[in-house]
This record gives structure tokens, C-alpha cells and sequence, in this order.
């Protein structure tokens, strides 16, 4: 099934098992982990989920090459990493105009569960956020998501990126101003 790599709204979400299976195993995913442990072990996960096109970085200034070389369809990104934070890769790939990629799914996948940090990354437009560890069960789940559910990149006052899910009724700008604002320090 033909599709646009560079615009994942291009695609149905009635797929049948097979084109789902097709759409999983022509991913190129680049994986961003400081740890090559973790980096590994979430290979692995995505071997048996079926993603054949995997490309690791082992920090950000690394993967921003990666992004603008090899246009992935999804980054997979853990968030505390030396040199450059998941936070600020998120920041530089999601400025339309400045980074080449800024609609590239992000998918952060860290071991900090605190809701600050969850916040700070919706904030910065990921698409999802996982804790490690993670099951292949969970990851294939939103790589799945990702594909046949995508939410459309906004922008919205300073943000951009997917359009963020609503919470209750509230409109969608609502929910980005009532949202904190946290500022961390990564080490």
C-alpha cells in the first residue's frame, strides 16, 4: 500500500491484519538511547514487533543527524541522555521552518514516571510516552497507534506538534494553556 512517509495522516485506520503487518515491517525507526543496554534491549522489542529498519543514536546531537539523513517514520527517544536531553531534540525537531522533520512521530520511552515530566513532554509535542521497561506488547501498541490514528500536527501559540488529545470537553488550546509549565534540569 502506497503511502506519504512524511505525512502519517495520509494513511486509512482500516487496515486489515496484513497491511498492518506490511506497514509495521517498512518502518524506519530511529532509536535514541544513551545506554546501549537499553538500546538493545529496545531493538529487540522491535524486532519481534516486526520493525525491520532500525537506527540507533547513542545521544541527540547524533540523532538529529540521523532524523535529517535518513527521514524516519518514527523516533523513538529516551529523555534524560547526556549532550542534548530528549527534551531539547524534541524542541529543535518539532520548529517547522528551522528543523526538515518537524512531523516525525516521536515516541519518548524513559525510565522517569514522575507527571511533570509527562507534561512537559506533551508539552514539547511527543506523541507518546512510554516507561521503561516496556513490553513489546506496549511499544507495538503505539507504534500501531502512531500509524493508524494519527492526530494531525497544530500549531497552537508557541507549540506544535500532534494535536493534543482533549481532556473531558475542554477545547484543545484550553488544555495547552492550563497545562504547567515545568523547566528541568537534565544532567
Amino acid at each position: 500500500m502506497p503511502r506519504d512517509r512524511h505525512n502519517p495522516t495520509a494513511m486509512p485506520s482500516n487496515l486489515s491484519k496484513k497491511q498492518v503487518e506490511a506497514l509495521i515491517q517498512s518502518l524506519a525507526v530511529v532509536l535514541v538511547d544513551d545506554n546501549p543496554y537499553m538500546r538493545r534491549t529496545t531493538r529487540n522489542l522491535l524486532l519481534n514487533c516486526g520493525v525491520k529498519n532500525i537506527y540507533e543514536a547513542a545521544d541527540g546531537i547524533t540523532a538529529l543527524d540521523a532524523i535529517r539523513t535518513l527521514a524516519p517514520d518514527i523516533v523513538i527517544l529516551d529523555w534524560e541522555m547526556p549532550l542534548l536531553s530528549g527534551a531539547e531534540l524534541v524542541r529543535i525537531v518539532r520548529s517547522p521552518g528551522v528543523f526538515p522533520m518537524p512531523n516525525v512521530p516521536i515516541i519518548v520511552l524513559s525510565g522517569h514516571a514522575e507527571r511533570w515530566r509527562v507534561v512537559e513532554a506533551v508539552r514539547l509535542g511527543v506523541n507518546e510516552y512510554l516507561m521503561k521497561p516496556v513490553s513489546a506488547k506496549a511499544l507495538y501498541n503505539r507504534l500501531l497507534a502512531i500509524l493508524t490514528q494519527p492526530r494531525p500536527a497544530v500549531q497552537l501559540g508557541e507549540y506544535y506538534g500532534p494535536e493534543p488529545r482533549k481532556l473531558s470537553t475542554e477545547p484543545t488550546d484550553q488544555v495547552l494553556r492550563t497545562a504547567p509549565v515545568v523547566e528541568a534540569s537534565v544532567n
